[in-house]
């Protein structure tokens, strides 16, 4: 009797919580170098997916409402200010986020939150032994967890200083100071703190604006299973034996990753020539052969009777991963 009275009383809003793993939900970064099209990039994507029925999102950036609202530079003159800065843009940005997503969840419907770059662009900004720190004191997290663990996919728009040199400006970010040089500085340290994502695109300047644009709104298409023109495929190798990894140039950034992929009981569905789906486990492995942290995810493979595939993504729980097994 209790359980009947628990749910009559269960809001719509809560129902739709509780069974929200079952609707589709994306949360993606677009982040880059300064001056690379992502405010303008927002916006399209915004468009395009509300027009296609999805509700959407955007959680802001962080450091921009602090700079915006009386932070300035002269800040980190204060010794330790640099660790007390990122510790609390890593909270605020959190708490967007997570409170964002439960609002889009809550709604019932499909979604997408638009994230003004994510947690771990911090990466960016500090020594690699220092973030590890803050991620460890502020939430006890792996680096995996934040920068594989928390997005479906990350979006890299290269700063215009890089190829696109006559349209970099300083005019339309009140927050941006950043010298050509110091742009394609920070881009490069931006495009390092997300390597080892596996859906981390890098959207350069080779085309106009537009075409740039364009690349992104089919990219995303494809990420959340909407009909996109992309022929671009992953293209993945088989090694005929382990590289030796000391013979790598200095200079060459590389993640090693420990990889389980299990492929579950296919099922036809009528309208669909074949569906099937598969869950995978990946683990980092550090440069000195420690194992570190996880992350989970599900994949569903549907291909239409006239030949179309359509893949759809989603981050599951390490919980999901061994009930599924």
């Amino acid at each position: 009797m209790s359980n009947n009275n628990d749910e009559e009383t269960t809001t719509e809003a809560e129902r739709n919580l509780r069974e929200s793993s079952t609707r589709p939900f994306f949360k993606i970064v677009l982040t880059g170098g300064p001056c690379g099209g992502k405010t303008t990039a927002l916006a399209r994507v915004s468009s395009y997916l509300r027009e296609r029925g999805f509700e959407v999102f955007t959680a802001p950036e962080a450091f921009t409402i602090l700079a915006s609202n009386g932070f300035s530079l002269d800040y980190f003159a204060t010794q330790g200010m640099d660790i007390v800065t990122q510790k609390t843009v890593l909270s605020w940005q959190e708490s967007m986020e997570d409170g964002l997503e439960s609002i889009l969840k809550a709604r019932g419907l499909p979604a997408v939150l638009l994230c003004d770059r994510g947690i771990q662009d911090g990466a960016a900004y500090m020594e690699q032994d220092q973030w590890e720190r803050v991620l460890l004191q502020t939430r006890n997290w792996h680096q995996v967890d934040v920068r594989e663990g928390r997005y479906n996919a990350v979006f890299h728009m290269v700063t215009a200083a890089d190829g696109a040199e006559d349209f970099y400006t300083l005019e339309n970010n009140d927050a941006r100071t950043e010298t050509p040089e110091q742009a394609r500085e920070m881009d490069c340290k931006t495009q390092k703190a997300w390597l080892g994502h596996p859906h981390h695109y890098v959207l350069d300047n080779s085309t106009d604006f537009e075409g740039k644009l364009q690349r992104l709104v089919e990219f995303i298409a494809r990420l959340v299973g909407l009909p996109t023109n992309l022929t671009r495929q992953t293209a993945k190798f088989l090694l005929a034996e382990k590289p030796n990894l000391d013979s790598f140039p200095p200079d060459l950034d590389y993640h090693v990753f420990d990889v389980e992929k299990v492929y579950l009981v296919s099922h036809q569905a009528g309208k669909f020539q074949e569906e099937y789906q598969f869950i995978r486990k990946r683990t980092h492995v550090s440069k000195d052969g420690n194992r570190g942290g996880s992350v989970h995810g599900l994949t569903t493979v549907k291909i239409t009777k006239d030949g179309l595939k359509v893949e759809t993504k989603r981050i599951i729980s390490s919980r999901e991963y061994s009930s599924s097994l």
